[in-house]
């Protein structure tokens, strides 16, 4: 009998790659999508199909926007951080995606889970290092894999899908655009080689010469620290913060080209775009200014900071990032407005 894995599946190349190496290896592989905002149905659909098509015995999506609000972007307003001062971790959806993969693991009594992380970024450590958390699990990563073994994996992977009879798309895009509930990622082509974005790179913020030509007043309000409303209007969670997606990327709030330190010791180099979190921040923080003391204000700070680097650094699931929160959320009491 085949053993049993459980794969995260995003529809692209590296994990399209991984359904049928798996299957080579005699695994049975369920794949799941787990959505954290930015993708469409018909987008999902196609993913659904692309996975049975591939050979995965069941494939499941799950749609995580809520828990994306309460568990990562609810903490990173309290918390006041960016990472390195610029970066407001958009990257931090992974820690969910693992968490509903751990699940379909358990529902399917195995310890066997894959993902298509490659042995170059900082998704690898963010994915192993959280399934190590949960138990002692069997981590398949066929990306690293070939790695050992070709220079040109793209490639490798584009020749392992023909001669296996599937199709592989042709169009190669100008970016690799990351996108989900808290904001967008882009990186590739010009914006590798430290060259400036063109406007080909804007996604949800718009050029300055798209900018409104009026100004705009916004009211957001705030019960303890957590946001509840918007203009009067009773909105919060994903609703609220697609609300002022819309609203900051018209006026191309939160959009930045950030230098980065990788985890493994690199360096990178892409585009980001948070309007909502940006404006969030921004609001969350004059509030603490007009109701924490002095030195509540000084020392939140390296609360905050703290909990940003555990989260970037693929520590979510350590327990100091609870204690951290639990400082955060005490401290805003009379966080209100």
């Amino acid at each position: 009998m085949n053993k049993k894995i459980v794969l995260a599946f995003s529809g692209g190349l590296d994990t399209s790659f991984c359904i049928p190496y798996l299957l080579e290896q005699n695994y049975e592989v369920h794949t799941l999508f787990v959505n954290t905002g930015g993708i469409s149905d018909k987008e999902e659909r196609a993913i659904t199909k692309r996975a049975m098509e591939l050979g995965a015995k069941k494939h499941l999506n799950i749609n995580v926007e809520k828990s994306l609000w309460s568990e990562i972007l609810t903490p990173l307003i309290q918390s006041g951080a960016l990472y390195q001062s610029k970066y407001p971790v958009l990257c931090s959806d992974r820690y969910l995606i693992v968490k509903e993969s751990i699940k379909l693991c358990q529902k399917l009594k195995t310890n066997n889970i894959a993902h298509g992380c490659t042995g170059m970024g900082n998704d690898q450590v963010r994915f192993d290092l959280s399934i190590r958390a949960h138990g002692s699990f069997n981590i398949i990563t066929p990306i690293r894999e070939i790695q050992n073994i070709t220079k040109n994996v793209r490639e490798y992977e584009e020749d392992y899908l023909k001669n296996k009879g599937f199709k592989v798309p042709s169009l190669h895009k100008k970016y690799s655009i990351n996108e989900n509930l808290m904001g967008a990622t882009i990186s590739g082509s010009e914006i590798d080689i430290w060259d400036e974005p063109s406007k080909e790179s804007f996604v949800l913020c718009k050029q300055p010469h798209q900018y409104p030509k009026k100004t705009k007043s916004i009211k957001i309000q705030f019960s303890q620290g957590r946001v509840i409303g918007l203009n009067g209007k009773k909105i919060f969670g994903p609703a609220l913060l697609r609300e002022l997606n819309k609203v900051g990327g018209s006026f191309g709030i939160g959009r930045s080209v950030f230098s980065s330190d990788t985890i493994i010791g690199l360096k990178g180099r892409f585009v980001f775009e948070a309007p909502g979190i940006s404006i969030l921040m921004s609001a969350h923080r004059a509030l603490e200014e007009s109701v924490l003391t002095d030195n509540q204000n000084t020392f939140k700070r390296s609360v905050g900071q703290e909990w940003v680097n555990l989260v970037y650094r693929g520590f979510f699931f350590d327990p100091l990032r609870e204690n951290l929160e639990s400082f955060l959320s005490v401290s805003y009491t009379h966080l209100t407005l």
